[in-house]
Parts: structure tokens; C-alpha cells; sequence
């Protein structure tokens, strides 16, 4: 049950040419892929493009009746290793995942297929996770893009360009038989507009129309002496093919403008931020006509040294607007300007910062301090100086309009989230034994680094958190904790970590949380979640593949269950018998089971059925106010409010309506022996004779306790 359905949405996959498609930034991409005559799509879920993966599901019938193949992978190198079906073959082919984490995990497929090259177009659609909304390490895909040779488009965030990108990228792929990497930010995968559509095509061969023959060409091997052509072939052939192609589509974009003394080169990517901040100083309007003219690379690997010249021939000064670090972009233009022996300045990272998101603030400072750096004729810098002061004082009015900071709030697990309660058992567990060192992994769980359990020192990559205390626990007293997510187990860790284990005969306790699900990411369907994402059945389970590897020691404990679970992790940190020991943590994504619940519980009212829910509360009378349920439980139901009682200051503990009934924080209170506090409360819909007879009773005999 993925977090969001597109099955409304994607009948709009079927609009043919001249029809208006309206939509998501993800719809678009995949009708573009749909549009280009694509074989087989692939990927690993991951934002920001997680979602993309929901409408291939979401979109079966229409991909079934174009031939064409979808595959749910187990990871990026899985997806990436698909483009070898492109290598021999003209089939068109896309895979997607999440940035460089991503493609750090695709990068040996990767980089096989890229100095094979390809016969069928390819393109990889990244996820550029890069800035404050970022979840991960901050790094750019620039630099594998170079590494490997692979062309890399940053579209302009406009729908029609997204799209002239996705199926221009399969024809400059062809053009030089090199993959093609497209980068998707977030507010692109999320913004929604329109652009004209086209007929979808089935690919050359498709899965209704299948190869007959294979091919075999060993020059297209990476062994040598093969492997030594093909790196000559980057360099002789497929680079200048592919910038002859670029340059021939016009894939990068001039806006020109009355004040051509000056220009901007910007990254596609980010021009609509770049606008937003000249439509501020009224160098720009918010449909792009620009005072300043601006060379927006839609293209930012290869570049065009002749569109540079051009571009930068008849200004003395430009600025480079390059996000992130280090400065490729800039480095670039400044080699080709200095070796065509051109007087244009070339500004860029010694205005705007090396690192970190390049917002509208930060450009708005940015191509103030240029103009005023570069004096072109026919602008008022003192005005441009007021309105970028003007800006900063609004922003600094509306921070400071509540009369105090506002705190900084990290993420943390949701109300009623099954890895919260054993983050408080190991809590409890280290007030007993003494702390622990935790290696921690990639998913919900690593928001167990956070107050107030501050469980977890680090975390290595996606499915790692076993493989890297393989090198601290030989030298620590005491067993290591791991943790690892079930996404992360099926990703990485059932070979990396728990098969190399048992292998070495590691001795060390490893966490498997099993929520059900890739929640972290949009819950896709995951081997052991019971089905695939099409609903059907499949019988796989995390404790039959750890047996599976020769893992004796494992036990399966209820995640809610705070008493089992501490007996599990104390018998697992103090046994005496050596290998590994594994925990799996069992309670379904409560976000997922909300879901569930609610419509199920709708459908049961609107029939008149019998509804119970589970409800926790304090008394506030017996709440003394020590607060140790929030230290251990952290749920952002628990809150505090006013001591009732006026001879009493300290506030007293509080649940409010956001509570779903898991009961974390009361069984965190009693197993502490801190607090008798918490009551349980059942609210009952559509009560039957018994329930109204039980009311009675408890009515009757709490009116005579209170008569006595």
C-alpha cells in the first residue's frame, strides 16, 4: 500500500497528440518516457522521486498495453544493471533513484555501460536531493557524470522543458551512444502545470515484440584490449557527437536582454530561483523576460565551448550561477574563455557561496553584489541596494514577529510508530547495563539518534548498519548493537552485513526493524512485505532469509511489546554464546495501518457495526509532573499542560486527540516503575445490549465509591 495512489491521475497517460496534459512534475516525466518508445522502465524507490515509482505501479495497464516492462529493483545497481539490456540491443530503456547516494550504489553497472556504450537510448532519472530539504549527505551527481562520461541534463522547472529533456535525452543517447542522466529536484518532481502531449509509442521491441536473435560483439566487452578502445571512442567519438547534437537541438536556452553588458549563466535547474530574485530587483517579470541576458544550461555536462564564446563575446563580465561545490561549471568556462583568449570576467563562487542551497535571498544578494562589481550602464545600483535591503528586512521582521526564535525541529518518528518503542527499551536496557554503542542505518530509525532517546553514533549507508561495527566490535568491550531496516536489509544488508557476518563468524547483536514496508520512502511493497506491489502473494520473510545464511540465533519479538523486547536485547547483549544474534522488531507502520483502519472503521459506522478504539489519557490529579513518560517515550501526542491543582506549579503530562491508541508512552512509564498515571480508555460506537449494561454497572459502583 504505497503512500499515495495515481490511479486517477494516470489515465492521462493515454492522451494522444495536441491533447493538454495537466499535472504532476512525475506524471510528466513518465508520459515523456511513454512518449519516447521505451522498452522497460526500472528503479529503487527514494526521494524525491519515489513517487514516480508509485505511478509505474500505479500505471500498469497503460505501460502492459505499450509492451512495455516495469521492474520493481532491489536496489539501485539492480536498476542500472538493466541498461545492459541497451548495450547490444536498439531498445530504449529509463531507470531512476535517488541522487548519489543512488548512484554510489549503481556506480560499477554504471560505469560498465558507460565505456560499453549503448545502442538503445538511456536515460537515468536522479532525484537531485541537494539543499534544506534534503535527507542525505550533501554531494552533486556533476561529479560522477564526469567521471564516467555520462551527459547530464538539469531541465529548466517548466513541464515542457521537462519533457523536451526526457525525450531529447533517449535521441542524444543514440546520437552518442552514451547514457544520459537526467536530474529531477524535488520542486520539479512536485510542481505541477501542462504542456502539449504526443502520441505514446511502443518501443522497436517490446515484450509483445521480442528479439529473435542475440547479438555478440566483444568489442562491446569491458575487458581489455576492448575496454582500451572504448575509452579513445569517449574521447574521439561519442563526446564530440554528443555536443554536435546539443548544439544542433539547442537543448540549452539564451533569453536575451536590452542590457547585454553583463550576463548570467545559470544552471536549468535553477532559474526559476534565479527569476524569482531578478523579479525582485524588476530585472526580470515572472514569465522570464529578463532585462539581463542569461544562458540557461539545460545541458550542464558536456558543455559547449562555441555557445560559451558566443555567449560571453560581447559582455565584460558574467556570473556563473552554479549550485553546490565543487565549481565545475565555472572552472569550465573560465578554461574555454582563457584559451580563446577572451577579456570577459567570469564571476561566480567568489560572489555566491561554495556550498549550501542557493535560495532566493542568496541570489538576490548575489547579483547585487555583481552589478555592483561590474557597473553595467543603464542600472541604479542604489536602488537594486534598497530593494535587496528592503527584502532582508522582511525576512528578519517575520523571524523575529513571534517575539522569540523558533526552535529547531528535526524530524522524529510519527505518534504511534512502531521503532519507538524499542528505542525505549534500549533506553531502559542501558540505564540497567550501561550504554551501549549503536550503529545505525538509514530509514525511520535513524531519527532513534534524536532526543530524547540519543540512540545511534552513526550511520554508513542504506542496509551497512551491521557491516560497520565489523570493524569496531573487535575492539570494543562489550557487543556491538546494529541496526538495520528491513528495506535496507533486502537492499544491502542480507549480503553485506548478515551473510558476511556468519562468514566471518562476527560476534554482535543485529536489529532487523521490520515495519512492513520501504516506509521511509512512500511504503513500497519490500520482499517480506507479504505481497508485491501488485497484490499479489509472495512468501518470503526476513527470519527465513537470516536462516537461510546460517543465522542460529534469531528471535522474533512484537516491536510494541516493551517488556519482551528488553528481555530479548539483555539475553542478546549478555550471552555467552558466540555469532551473531539477531532481533527481529515486528509492528506495522502506523501510518500505513491508519490509513487502513480508518476506512475500515468508516465503512463499519456507516453500517451501524460495532466500532471500539483505543484511547490512552493521564489523571491529572495523580500526574506528579516528573515527565519521565515524554524522556522515554517522546511521542508527539504526550505533551504537558497547567497543574490543575493552584498549590502545584510543575504542569502535568497530557495526551492529546492525535493519540492512536499504541500505548507506548504508559508502558514506558509502568515498565520504569515511575508512574501509575496512565489509564487506558475504550470508546465504543454503536455499543450492543452488553456494553450499555457494563456502562450501567461501572456508573452505578463509581457513584457509590464517590457516595462513601
Amino acid at each position: 500500500m504505497a503512500e499515495r495512489s495515481f490511479k486517477k491521475e494516470v489515465a492521462q497517460l493515454r492522451i494522444g497528440e495536441g491533447e493538454l496534459f495537466r499535472g504532476e512534475g512525475v506524471l510528466a516525466v513518465t508520459k515523456a518516457l511513454l512518449q519516447s518508445g521505451v522498452s522497460y522502465i526500472g528503479g529503487y524507490q527514494g526521494a524525491p522521486i519515489s513517487h514516480m515509482m508509485d505511478v509505474m505501479n500505479d500505471a500498469k495497464e497503460v505501460r502492459e498495453e505499450l509492451g512495455v516492462h516495469f521492474e520493481n529493483c532491489a536496489s539501485e545497481a539492480g536498476a542500472a544493471a538493466m541498461l545492459a539490456a541497451s548495450i547490444h540491443y536498439p531498445l530504449r530503456g529509463a531507470v531512476t533513484w535517488k541522487s548519489t547516494v543512488g548512484t554510489n550504489v549503481a556506480s560499477d553497472a554504471l560505469a560498465n555501460v558507460a565505456s560499453a556504450g549503448v545502442t538503445g537510448g538511456c536515460v537515468i532519472v536522479i532525484g537531485e536531493d541537494y539543499g534544506e530539504g534534503s535527507s542525505i549527505m550533501q554531494e552533486r551527481s556533476h561529479a560522477f557524470a564526469m567521471k564516467s562520461q555520462i551527459w547530464l541534463l538539469d531541465p529548466r522547472l517548466d513541464l515542457p522543458t521537462i519533457v523536451e529533456c526526457v525525450e531529447q535525452g533517449f535521441a542524444l543517447s543514440e546520437a552518442s551512444n552514451t547514457p544520459v542522466m537526467l536530474t529531477l529536484r524535488i520542486r520539479a518532481c512536485h510542481m505541477y502545470g501542462q504542456f502539449t502531449a504526443k502520441h505514446n509509442k511502443k518501443g522497436r521491441y517490446n515484450a509483445d515484440d521480442r528479439i529473435e536473435a542475440p547479438v555478440f560483439d566483444y568489442a562491446k566487452v569491458v575487458l581489455p584490449p576492448s575496454s582500451y578502445r572504448q575509452e579513445v571512442q569517449k574521447i574521439e567519438r561519442r563526446w564530440p557527437a554528443a555536443v554536435d547534437f546539443i548544439a544542433a537541438q539547442g537543448l540549452n536556452e539564451v533569453f536575451a536582454g536590452p542590457l547585454g553588458e553583463v550576463g548570467i549563466i545559470v544552471q536549468g535547474g535553477l532559474f526559476n530561483a534565479l527569476n524569482r530574485a531578478l523579479e525582485l530587483l524588476e530585472l526580470s517579470d515572472s514569465f522570464g523576460r529578463t532585462k539581463l541576458p542569461i544562458y540557461v544550461l539545460n545541458v550542464t555536462y558536456p558543455l559547449i565551448p562555441s555557445e560559451l564564446e558566443s555567449f560571453c563575446a560581447d559582455k565584460k563580465a558574467v556570473l556563473v550561477v552554479e549550485e553546490g561545490q565543487p565549481n565545475y561549471i565555472e572552472q569550465f568556462v573560465k578554461s574555454v574563455l582563457l584559451d580563446s583568449k577572451s577579456r570577459t570576467a567570469v564571476h561566480g563562487k567568489d560572489i555566491l557561496p561554495m556550498a549550501g542551497e542557493y535560495k532566493t535571498q542568496v541570489l538576490l544578494d548575489g547579483a547585487v553584489e555583481f552589478i555592483a562589481s561590474t557597473r553595467p550602464a543603464g542600472l541604479d545600483l542604489a536602488a537594486l541596494a534598497a530593494v535587496r535591503d528592503a527584502h532582508r528586512s522582511r525576512v528578519k521582521q517575520s523571524t523575529e514577529a513571534i517575539g522569540f526564535p523558533v526552535p529547531g525541529r528535526p524530524p522524529g518518528f510519527c505518534i504511534g510508530c512502531p521503532e519507538r518503542p524499542l528505542f525505549s527499551a534500549l533506553k531502559l536496557l542501558q540505564e540497567e547495563l550501561g550504554p551501549f554503542h549503536v550503529c545505525g542505518d538509514i530509514g525511520c530509525h535513524l531519527f532513534g539518534s534524536l532526543p530524547p532517546f540519543n540512540i545511534g553514533q552513526h550511520t554508513m549507508g542504506y542496509g551497512l548498519g551491521l557491516a560497520s561495527a565489523s570493524g569496531l566490535a573487535p575492539n570494543f568491550k562489550g557487543r556491538v548493537i546494529s541496526l538495520m531496516g528491513d528495506g535496507g536489509f533486502w537492499h544491502n544488508g542480507l549480503t553485506s552485513g548478515i551473510a558476511n557476518a556468519v562468514f566471518n563468524g562476527d560476534d554482535g547483536v543485529v536489529i532487523v526493524v521490520d515495519n512492513g514496508y520501504a516506509a521511509a520512502t512512500g511504503h513500497q511493497a519490500i520482499p517480506s512485505t507479504g505481497h508485491d506491489s501488485q497484490g499479489n502473494p509472495v512468501d518470503m520473510s526476513i527470519e527465513k532469509a537470516l536462516r537461510g545464511v546460517g543465522v542460529q540465533w534469531i528471535r522474533s519479538v512484537d516491536s510494541y511489546d516493551i517488556d519482551d523486547m528488553i528481555v530479548a536485547l539483555r539475553e542478546a547483549v549478555t550471552s555467552e554464546n558466540h555469532g551473531l544474534k539477531a532481533i527481529v522488531a515486528g509492528g506495522e507502520c502506523q501510518l500505513v495501518r491508519q490509513r487502513r483502519v480508518r476506512r475500515e472503521t468508516a465503512t463499519a459506522l456507516e453500517r451501524g457495526e460495532r466500532v471500539v478504539r483505543t484511547r490512552y489519557g493521564v489523571d491529572e490529579d495523580v500526574c506528579t509532573g516528573d515527565h519521565a513518560c515524554i524522556r522515554l517515550s517522546g511521542c508527539p501526542s504526550l505533551t504537558i499542560k497547567d497543574n490543575p491543582d493552584p498549590l502545584l506549579s510543575d504542569p502535568v503530562a497530557t495526551i492529546d486527540d492525535g493519540c492512536v491508541g499504541c500505548g507506548n508512552c504508559a508502558a514506558v512509564a509502568h515498565e520504569a516503575g515511575l508512574c501509575p498515571s496512565f489509564f487506558k480508555a475504550e470508546i465504543i460506537a454503536n455499543p450492543n445490549w452488553f456494553d450499555r449494561a457494563m456502562h450501567g454497572m461501572r456508573q452505578r459502583l463509581i457513584g457509590m465509591l464517590q457516595g462513601q
